[in-house]
């Protein structure tokens, strides 16, 4: 799910299509009195704060904090989910068939004009069901209907892109009672539960949608702990407390390790949330100011850029060195389950196709680039470079992090030689492939990287840097020929990285290269719908070698990224994917006072 740009370090997942109107700020309330919090976002923020239409890291980090799922990431453990909007874990029936859910009591939609007298109402079993539907509806843009297409009985697109009718009976959505209901499954899916902690399938209520129509995504209207205040897109966003946020609260010290209770993190076990009353973003693409105003302590937490670890870390220990211990900031090494890659569409006429000159032009271009080269310069060396699109830690990564046999550069001879193979000895009648990328100043001296690259066996590229919402159009219709993203797994399971070759999931689903083999297609269909373990892994491992086979991306590596807080932020374990973690954080005024 959530897709990140290769070269701007912390980018994401793809975007939405919505009308400019959608993109005007909101008026602002009064900020209250109380908690704030500063933090950064990386790009130019989210296109929508509508989750049916976003895809994001940054959509993702928006809507989190409006909207809720029936089941959220465990804070303390991000192997686990557990109930959010939900009185309990889900009833597994006949087989994971069939699931039972019932809602918590006293949830309510956040208040807004949209309501009689602007008070919001309780959740029922309709809103889901509804919430559910959208993802269907091609006024939506589908980009998030891989999520539950084919999964639910009954549930299905209209047919050539006709309106979608909200009042068709859905035979796999039951209703008991308002606050009871089942989900029928077309077959079992292990998935389906983790689908439901992601923001896409977020509940919504149905009178904001029809109140606000095409400008909901800039009127965002949930259940979260916190409620929109101002959207200034490319600027800023910012949020204040729901003041009719139901009972939630902090995990109990119990559930936490001892490493984390150590650290302190068990301290604020049975505080409810959200603690800080606002949270403030500010969008700060270039690494270099953004570094600065969290030295100046403008900013609560920081994603380190590689670029300035050596400023807070000793390069040959990777710990924190005595400057940053004596200001007295706090830090944590996450392992991403990532996947930076470099992209082909593989509907382009000249970098696409599945015949064995396309694919030799392809490995000609992975073989003349030397990851380790990007990961020593860019990356202080702390990414794993792998084959293939499954992360380290996953069932089905390779041994080693290398698959025999798989294009992994540099090795020029053979570049040269596939180069030669696809009908473009030393590059002769090659043209400039378009090569798209996020804007900044980081991203153009990676781009001037891989020109060399790539320029020393003959292949030229034409850098296209432009603004992240952009990127994620330009890839939405098919029309870039190559491109860099990262993917970042939207839970702990490799499925979701080989849902993105599956074709049916293409643009403007998540499958952004385009890849279309049936034979991986019956592979994957397969393999969804088993239990973990040996067999399903060995069927992992064969659509992840065809993928390398085929080279529909050159890749990978999995970023190590390093979380840095101020000394006066409390309860920060910093969980990527995850991006309504921010209730749980505390600010110790007497520290930054």
């Amino acid at each position: 799910m959530l897709k990140q740009s290769l070269f701007g370090f912390l980018a994401t997942f793809a975007a939405i299509a919505v009308l400019c109107a959608a993109a005007t700020t909101r008026a602002a309330t009064l900020q209250p009195e109380g908690t704030v919090l500063q933090l950064p976002m990386n790009t130019d923020g989210p296109r929508s704060l509508d989750p049916a239409r976003g895809s994001t890291t940054y959509d993702n980090m928006g809507c989190a904090q409006i909207y809720e799922t029936l089941l959220q990431v465990s804070y303390y453990d991000t192997q686990r989910f557990e109930p959010l909007l939900l009185a309990e874990l889900p009833e597994r029936l006949d087989d994971g068939k069939r699931y039972r859910f019932t809602l918590k009591e006293g949830v309510r939609f956040q208040d807004n004009e949209c309501f009689p007298n602007g008070q919001g109402r309780e959740v029922v079993a309709d809103d889901v069901f509804y919430s559910w539907k959208r993802l269907a509806d091609p006024a939506n843009g589908m980009k998030n209907w891989w999520l539950l297409e084919d999964a639910i009985v009954g549930l299905n697109a209209p047919a050539d892109g006709a309106a979608f009718d909200y009042d068709a009976p859905v035979a796999g959505f039951i209703k008991i009672s308002d606050k009871e209901f089942e989900v029928e499954l077309t077959r079992p899916v292990f998935r389906f539960l983790w689908v439901l902690t992601m923001f896409q399938t977020s509940i919504v209520p149905h009178e904001a949608v029809e109140h606000y129509g095409e400008a909901f995504g800039s009127n965002p209207v949930g259940t979260g702990p916190y409620v929109l205040d101002e959207w200034v897109p490319k600027q800023r966003l910012t949020f204040n407390r729901n003041p009719t946020y139901h009972e939630c609260y902090y995990p109990e010290a119990s559930k936490w390790s001892e490493e984390d209770t150590k650290a302190g993190l068990a301290e604020a076990a049975g505080q409810r949330v959200p603690i800080a009353d606002r949270i403030e973003f500010s969008m700060i693409i270039e690494e270099q100011p953004r570094f600065l105003e969290f030295k100046q302590g403008n900013l609560a937490f920081i994603e380190l850029p590689f670029t300035y670890f050596g400023e807070l870390f000793n390069k040959r220990t990777k710990r924190m060195n005595r400057d940053a211990r004596k200001a007295g900031y706090g830090y944590r090494a996450v392992l991403v389950l990532d996947m930076i890659f470099r992209a082909f569409n593989m509907e382009d006429p000249i970098v696409g196709g599945y015949t064995p000159d396309k694919i030799a032009l392809r490995k000609a271009i992975a073989y003349a680039i030397d990851h380790d080269e990007f990961n020593q310069i860019f990356y202080e060396g702390l990414c794993v470079q792998y084959d293939g699109p499954i992360p380290p830690t996953l069932d089905g990564h390779p041994e080693g992090h290398r698959v025999e046999g798989a294009p992994r550069g540099p090795d020029l001879e053979k570049a040269r030689a596939l180069l030669a193979e696809a009908g473009y000895p030393n590059g002769e009648g090659l043209a400039p492939i378009r090569f798209y990328t996020n804007n900044s100043s980081l991203n153009a001296k990676m781009m001037d990287l891989l020109r060399r690259q790539l320029g020393a066996v003959g292949i030229e590229i034409d850098a296209q840097l432009v603004d992240f919402s952009q990127l994620i159009e330009l890839t939405n219709k098919k029309q870039a020929p190559m491109f860099s993203f990262a993917w970042l797994s939207d839970y702990p399971d490799a499925e979701n990285n080989l849902a993105l070759f599956y074709s049916k999931n293409v643009s403007p689903g998540s499958n952004h290269w385009n890849y279309a083999r049936p034979e991986y297609d019956a592979l994957y269909e397969q393999a969804i719908v088993m239990e973990p373990g040996p067999e399903r892994t060995a069927l992992y491992v064969q659509m992840r070698d065809m993928v390398i086979a085929d080279v529909p991306m050159v890749g990978s590596l999995a970023r190590n990224r390093y979380y840095v807080w101020q000394p006066w932020l409390k309860n920060v374990r910093p969980t990527p994917r995850f991006w309504s973690w921010f209730k749980y954080l505390d600010v110790d005024e007497s520290k930054r006072n």
